[in-house]
Formats: C-alpha cells, structure tokens, sequence
C-alpha cells in the first residue's frame, strides 16, 4: 500500500530544504572570501571548532543528553593524529584516519558505559571518563605530557597536495568539514533522525512504539564523538600540535557554550557559535586575564537577549528551520 504523506509536511520539508539550501549557499560563500580578508589559520581553527560543534550538537540538540567528557573523543584524536603523523611518519589522510578511528572506539567503550544512564549521571560519567584519559594523557610517555607532541608534520595529501601551504591546507580543512557538515544534516533529516528527535521528546512513548532507544542513542553517541575525534584530527595538524588543552575538561565546555551561543537543535548553530567563541578567544587576547570575565559578560547578555541561540532567534524571527 502506498503511503500517502500529509500536504502540510511535504510544504514543511519543502521549507526546510529551500531555506537550508539558501544558508548553505551563503555560508559556503563566505568560507570562499574570508581567507581573502582574514587570517587562514584563524579560519582553519574555527572550521575545526565549528565542526566539533556541530558533533557535539548532534547528541545534545537532537536527542538531548549532555556530555561533560567530549574533549575525551577531540583530544586523544589529536594525539594520536599527531604521532602517527610525527613518529610513525604517516601521510595526512592515513593520520585524520587513525585519530577519527581512536575517537570512534572511544565512543563505543565510553558509550556503552554512560548510554544506560540518564540525565546527571549521564553527563557525570561522561566527565568522569574524560578526567580519567586526561590524568592518563598527562603520565603516559608517548603523548609527551605536558609538552605535548609538536612540530607535526602536515605532509602531502595523497601524496600530490603540499598542506604545507596555508590555502591548501585551508580548502582541504573546509571541504572535509562542509562534507561532515552534510553527513550531519542528512542523518537529522533521515528516518534514524526522526526517531532521535522523538527520543528526545518522549523516550517513553518512543519505547512504547518499539524502538530499542537504548541502541539508537548508542549509535548516535558514537557518530557524535566520531565527528569530534574527525575535528581534532584536523586541529593537530592545523596547529601541528597535539596538546593536554584538547583533552580538557575546558574543552569540553567550551564547545557546550559554542553550541548554546548560536543555537541548541539548530543546523547552522554551532558554526556561528564556534566562530564567535574562537573570535572572541584570539581578539580579546590583548585583555590578558579579563578576558575571561569579558566573555562571561557577553555569554550572560546573549543568553539573556538570545535565549534561542543566535541562530535559533534568527529563524524564530524569519520563521523558518535553520
């Protein structure tokens, strides 16, 4: 039997994908130009961050638990990212490989852990893990302790591409993290997508539907901390370092406050959150210690005047899904 879907859903996905297109098209725009304005490195960063934000997104804003412990996935990606690349002399892609590998078995092994769990214990496991592989980090030899792993070599993509150079390294960086960017928005617009959402709205009556939440939940944990582990692989050899700052607890709340800041359950949220994040952390730098207390300042103000998020305001306003 066919089935027949409602003429108001079908106008509400033609919606959705008309004004996704139209913010998709105007970010890729802007990615194109800013290196010609702005500092490459500086953009490489926030493409990176924007992604772990996005990662990070995918299991707070479609399914609604809060992990405390997702420097856990970023930072051990980029350690070991940054040793196969250094020690083991490994080309970039084999490298991005092996880091994103590290993060998605961590994400099983971690998961497997915390997805029986909910609410605050959930995120406390969650953050108890991640304390665990930081102190782990900080005494085992090979992630070079507090030093970390420097001077990583970017090496040759496949062998032809120098990512020596800064606008190489900057197309390779954006098309991996816009091609991540899609991956992300077709499994919230897919089937497994619908069911996270409605996880997140009623585990109970979902369970009552017959899905096994449990699973799902575990599957798209390990797709989140795969995503970060992907962005820290990509960071290490950015900065060509791998330090005890990515396993940090700090990192972890510095990518929940980028997810909040532009719009929790939004598409293009976490981008705009994640390069304001990075701006405000490079520009205000002058400030020295304040500037700490500065960010608070303007974190307290948008969460008071945005309360949606940057982006979630803006669609509010515009009415339509951004």
């Amino acid at each position: 039997m066919e089935r027949v879907l409602d003429p108001l859903v079908l106008q509400r996905r033609r919606e959705t994908n008309v004004s996704f297109v139209a913010g998709f098209a105007i970010m890729v725009a802007l990615f194109v130009a800013l290196p010609f304005v702005a500092y490459p490195v500086f953009l490489m960063q926030a493409l990176c961050f924007a992604l772990f934000a996005c990662a990070f997104n995918l299991l707070i804003g479609y399914v609604g638990l809060v992990s405390f412990g997702h420097a856990l996935y970023f930072g051990w990606a980029s350690y070991l990212a940054a040793y196969a690349a250094k020690v083991w002399a490994l080309p970039p892609e084999v490298a991005i490989l092996i880091g994103t590998a590290t993060a998605a078995v961590l994400g099983v092994i971690a998961g497997g852990v915390a997805i029986r769990r909910q609410g605050i214990y959930f995120a406390m496991i969650t953050l108890a893990l991640a304390q665990m592989m930081y102190f782990f980090a900080l005494r085992t030899p090979f992630t070079g302790g507090e030093d970390g792993i420097q001077s990583v070599p970017r090496g040759r993509l496949f062998g032809y591409f120098d990512l020596s150079n800064e606008m190489t390294m900057y197309v390779f960086v954006l098309i991996v993290v816009l091609a991540a960017f899609l991956l992300i928005y077709r499994i919230i617009n897919s089937p497994f997508g619908e069911v996270l959402k409605a996880i997140r709205e009623n585990e109970q009556r979902t369970i009552s539907l017959g899905y096994n939440t449990d699973r799902y939940k575990l599957v798209v944990f390990v797709l989140s901390a795969t995503l970060a582990g992907l962005a820290g692989s990509l960071k290490a050899l950015v900065f060509q370092l791998a330090s005890l700052t990515d396993v940090h607890w700090t990192m972890s709340g510095d990518v929940l406050l980028m997810t909040l800041l532009g719009g929790l359950g939004t598409v293009f949220g976490p981008v705009v959150g994640a390069f304001a994040v990075i701006a405000m952390q490079n520009y205000l730098a002058p400030f020295g210690q304040w500037v700490l207390v500065i960010q608070g300042v303007i974190f307290v103000v948008c969460v008071l005047m945005f309360r949606r998020g940057i982006i979630g305001e803006l669609a509010h306003f515009l009415r339509v899904q951004l």
